[in-house]
């Protein structure tokens, strides 16, 4: 069965940095687009960011357009988000994403 484990999340000040990866298992997982999305506090799903099965198409949010990096290797089964100059509003839960299925999250608090 499908299994994403979501990584890397953590406390970071505003105008940091973060990397977080999500190990994909029980899917040929180089045929598939792969998502991110996101979970704020007392709020629902946002999609952030998606690429193709190849890794040479990205789609982002206009909330993270220029910020956040999205990429994968296909050969480790992993998909990543690189994340700079976060604030704020990019407090939340983090989740990889295949065909409606997510993993358990990854928290990403950022806070002074």
């Amino acid at each position: 069965q499908v299994q994403l484990v979501e990584s890397g999340g953590g406390l970071v000040q505003p105008g940091g940095s973060l990397r977080l990866s999500c190990a994909a298992s029980g899917f040929i997982f180089s045929t598939y687009r792969m998502t991110w999305v996101r979970q704020a506090p007392g709020k629902g799903l946002e999609w952030v960011s998606s690429i193709n099965s190849g890794g040479d198409s990205t789609y982002y949010a206009d909330s993270v357009k220029g910020r956040f990096t999205i990429s994968r290797d296909n050969a480790k089964n992993t998909l990543y988000l690189q994340m700079n100059s976060l604030n704020s509003e990019d407090t939340a839960v983090y989740y990889c994403q295949i065909a409606g299925q997510r993993g358990q999250g990854t928290q990403v608090t950022v806070s002074s």
